[in-house]
């Protein structure tokens, strides 16, 4: 019986290298691996579905899940628990520092940029600021747009309630230029804007944004999620073993990439301190500090849900985690 062709659209991570390399194998599948940007990858995914599995935004897909649910719009991927990236956000939010902004209660009433209302990271961040801060998303303005480049919009339309108060900002305008000249009073993004560090008006909210990271993770035990791997639809229907075999692969690339970062003899990975780093990770986060799986993330995975839902992205109902993976992997989450 030949092999499944099998198209894979993933950046190159330690985690997915063994993949990428052949190292790891999809049981069935021949497999042609793009190690492609994450952008790249989510505007051809979501644009025209042009990978057999990928790498997609966690936000988007539940977005444009919640738009087949309530609308009866198709999308061609289904997800399974691989989480390839993953990120602490307290690092994330960048202010003036002539606002009296001291305090993330500070940043109520305040006009907050982002560059996409429904990307992960912001949605994380303005869970963050709500659940831990008491800050709810409605107490701020919202104004979305490129950081570097003018012209970005959302990914996949949405209507926010009415309390949500979200603008696009002006076709010439950016982001980094307006926190610079004082038109903004904050942002919100995965990237930091260039003006951080040129700027003596631009600052992080979380200076020690490490350890508010730590303490968070020891509070609540969530590791921030940042994408999922889809799988399209059509190829799970007529193949119902390849869900299983595609979690299964990425799996096994993520638990050969662990031994890596403990060669100690001659450093794999260009830091001089990484075994330190290792061990202090292990020591507060575990073994399995990048665990895969639905049951292995449900505190984290519940979370999000809660927080994509408030923000008015899941559309008329909150999702549950079953309704967000392929089932198979759920079961195998569980062995």
């Amino acid at each position: 019986m030949s092999a499944l062709p099998l198209t894979i659209a993933c950046w190159d991570y330690d985690r997915t290298r063994a993949i990428m390399d052949g190292r790891v194998k999809v049981e069935g599948c021949d497999v042609n691996y793009l190690p492609l940007a994450v952008e790249e990858t989510f505007f051809r995914a979501f644009k025209s579905a042009e990978f057999d599995a990928c790498e997609l935004s966690f936000s988007t897909y539940l977005l444009s899940l919640s738009r087949e649910r309530d609308f009866g719009i198709p999308l061609p991927y289904r997800a399974v628990p691989a989480f390839v990236s993953r990120v602490f956000r307290h690092s994330g939010i960048y202010i003036r520092t002539d606002r009296g902004i001291r305090s993330p209660a500070d940043l109520k009433g305040k006009v907050v940029g982002v560059p996409e209302y429904q990307m992960t990271a912001a949605v994380w961040i303005r869970g963050i600021l709500e659940h831990e801060y008491g800050v709810p998303t409605a107490s701020m303005s919202w104004r979305n747009g490129g950081i570097e480049e003018p012209g970005r919009s959302e990914k996949v339309p949405f209507t926010l309630p009415p309390s949500i108060r979200l603008e696009p900002i002006g076709p010439g305008q950016t982001l980094n230029a307006m926190l610079e000249a004082g038109e903004i009073d904050a942002i919100v993004s995965a990237r930091a804007p260039s003006c951080l560090g040129r700027s003596p008006n631009v600052a992080r909210l979380f200076p020690d944004f490490r350890s508010a990271e730590k303490e968070y993770f020891r509070k609540t035990g969530i590791f921030p999620m940042m994408h999922v791997v889809g799988i399209r639809k059509t190829l799970v229907d007529a193949n119902p073993w390849l869900a299983t075999s595609v979690y299964k692969a990425f799996l096994q690339a993520k638990d050969l990439a662990y031994p890596e970062l403990t060669q100690m003899a001659a450093l794999k990975i260009a830091l001089p301190w990484l075994g330190q780093e290792v061990q202090d990770t292990v020591a507060l986060m575990g073994k399995d500090f990048w665990a895969y799986g639905a049951k292995e993330n449900k505190t984290a995975l519940e979370a999000f849900l809660q927080y994509h839902y408030e923000q008015g992205l899941s559309g008329k109902k909150k999702f549950a985690i079953e309704d967000i993976f392929i089932p198979s992997t759920l079961e195998i989450s569980r062995l």
